[in-house]
This record gives structure tokens, sequence and C-alpha cells, in this order.
């Protein structure tokens, strides 16, 4: 197997890496969209964040890789429970999925054979590419010239952690539970507006004007070209040290709380920022609550609402014709101060005491 540049060599693109990693804690935050020009690392940053991650268990002989510490199980592995089987349990690597920008419904979401259920009375499902992406990531590069039903698919999966197929009154159902990352360049033509609020996360990358950085980019990538093997040893700490606390942050999120007073935050800032619908804040507080278990907490604060906001918002703010809607970490930063103001003169509840926002990233 060819080895594959590490996630933490990856210069500089700080929203990109930590919009992976917030849906790595949580793959219910919806995925993540990257557009950007060519040459910016976002196929690398997808492929070393899959080789990255840590082991996971699963049934041993599942298909589709169900959680064996999960009631949320496959049709298959409830019958085997309900026939009092004990499941197997094995370990793997997460899977990197690619999906073909040609894929079709059934090639995505699995068949079920009809003829077989009606004659013998059996549900034979031929599984898709959801279940061999559960608790993996789902990788589509061009997503934008993806068939758009094929699209909301993905989505909706994405979001529900489900995927239930139907036909002729027959039914299976599978977990989905993957982190669903997109790629684009924007030159190649945009996803729908509709479209564009189904993902999670959204990041707008460039290449790096700094000239000291277009240097350290180039050396680690000939230093990685010339011996890959010795290059991978030397990031070797920083990826097990990442992939641990990427494994403690989910141990962690169960746990992190979040107040009346954070909520009512999120609201007025998505409010004050005239965002359609309510899909951001969901969002947003889902990736603060990711961020705090990230840095080992279990209460949320002002600069985890902030740099969910930062990465949720950009796609959903209305643009005016030839308008590049950028979020800027300050305008987020005073808006959600006015938001502060507003929870306090409504005489809302709030919540811990407020902490110094800090201009850390991950």
């Amino acid at each position: 197997m060819p080895a594959i540049f590490p996630f933490t060599a990856i210069v500089g693109q700080e929203r990109m890496k930590r919009a992976l990693v917030l849906n790595a804690i949580n793959p219910l935050i919806g995925g993540v969209l990257i557009r950007g020009e060519r040459g910016t690392a976002k196929s690398t940053a997808v492929r070393a964040l899959a080789a990255l991650l840590p082991e996971i268990e699963v049934v041993a002989d599942c298909r589709f890789g169900c959680n064996p510490h999960d009631s949320h199980l496959c049709d298959e592995c409830m019958e085997r429970e309900a026939r009092g089987e004990v499941l197997p349990i094995a370990r793997r690597k997460v899977r990197l999925v690619d999906l073909p920008v040609s894929a079709t419904e059934d090639r995505v979401v699995g068949t079920l054979d009809i003829e077989t259920a009606i004659k013998r009375g059996e549900k034979k499902f031929e599984p898709g590419v959801l279940a061999n992406a559960n608790r993996g990531i789902l990788y589509v590069d061009e997503v934008n010239l993806l068939d758009d039903h094929v699209v909301d698919l993905l989505l909706d999966s994405a979001a529900m952690g489900v995927n239930n197929v139907e036909r002729e009154g027959i039914s299976f159902q599978h977990p989905a539970q993957f982190v669903l990352v997109g790629t684009m360049n924007p030159e190649e033509g945009e996803l729908r507006p509709q479209l564009l609020d189904r993902f999670g996360l959204s990041v707008d990358i460039r290449g790096i004007p700094d000239a000291e950085q277009r240097v350290e980019i180039i050396e680690r990538r000939l230093a990685f070209e010339q011996d890959p093997e010795a290059f991978v040893d030397e990031w070797q700490t920083a990826e097990k040290k990442l992939s641990k606390e990427i494994e403690h942050a989910r141990e962690k999120l169960p746990d992190v709380k979040h107040s009346h007073a954070d909520i009512y935050a999120i609201a007025e800032l998505t409010s004050g920022l005239e965002v359609d619908g309510h899909r951001a804040d969901l969002v947003i507080l889902k990736a603060a609550r990711a961020h705090a278990a990230f840095a080992g907490r279990t209460t949320i604060n002002e600069h985890d609402i902030l740099l969910a906001a930062e990465l949720a918002l950009p796609h959903r703010l209305k643009r005016k014709p030839f308008q590049d809607v950028e979020v800027k970490f300050e305008q987020l930063e005073k808006q959600l101060e006015r938001a502060r103001e507003g929870v306090q003169s409504e005489g809302q509840p709030k919540g811990d005491q407020k902490q110094e926002v800090k201009k850390k990233r991950l």
C-alpha cells in the first residue's frame, strides 16, 4: 500500500483541517464541503485524515461494519441478537470510500431482490456505497458534477445516520454513519443553494500567498516524494497524538453540556445575519460541542461557538450578484457579543461566566 502524506504535515489550511477533524469527532454534523482551486491539498487532506483516524471496533462478520456497542444495528445483526447469538468483535482501520460522479441511486443505497422476497419470503439485500462507508469517510470529488438526486440521498443519510431502502413494500435498514466530504472547484459550476445548505460545514480555500509557507510546502512535498517511509516516520509522533485526541474527544462528546444562554446566543447570531432556516443553528451547536470535546472540556464557550459559526455560515449567507461572501472571525465575534447582550437584556439565564475569546485555532 502506497504511503499517504501525513495530515499533520499539511501546511496551513487550518479551517479545512478543523472542519474535517470536527466531523471525525461527530459525523452527525453533516459533512463538509471544500471549495477551492486545484492544488490546494483538498484530496490530500481527506486521504490523510482517513489514515490518521484511530481503529474502530466492528461486528466481525457484519457486511455493514456495525458498532457492537451501539443499539442501532443493521437488520441482519438485530435478527442474530434476537436469536440469542453473541456478535463477534474485531478491530479495523477506518475506511475511505470514493464515490464516482457517475454513481447511480442503486449503486449508492444498495438494492433489494424483490423476486427472492416474493418467492421465498427472504430479504436479500445487495449493499451499496453507503454500507461500505458506514463509520468511515465517504469522499466525493467534483461533487458539483454529481446528480442532484444522488447528492440529496447522501446528505439525507449523513444527517440521519441510517440508510433505509424500500421497494414494493419490502424494506431493509442499516446504519450509515459516515463523514461526508465533498470537494469541488467553483470554476466548474456551483451546487444549488438547497444542496449547499444541506452540508453541515463549508470551507473556501485558496493557494497560500505567504512565500515562506510556500517554500515549506515545496520542501515537505519533495521530502515525501524522495523517501515516503522516512517522511511518514518523521511525522508519526504528531499523527498519533492527533489520533488520540480525536479518540478521546469522541468519548467525551456525550458529556459536553450547553446552556440555554448558548442556544439563545447562537439563535441571535444566525438571526442577526439573516440566515434562512434553522439547520445552521443546529450545526453550530453540534460543531461547538465537538470542538469543546476536542479541547478536553465538558461545557462549550464563546470560542467554540465562533469557530463553529465560521465554518457553518459562509455557504448559508445570502449573496448579492457578483458578491463573494466570506465570514470573518472578527465579524462573528462582534455579532456574538451583540447576541450575548441580547441574552442578558431579555433576562435569559447567563450560563457560565463569559470566557475570553482567543484567536487560537486547532
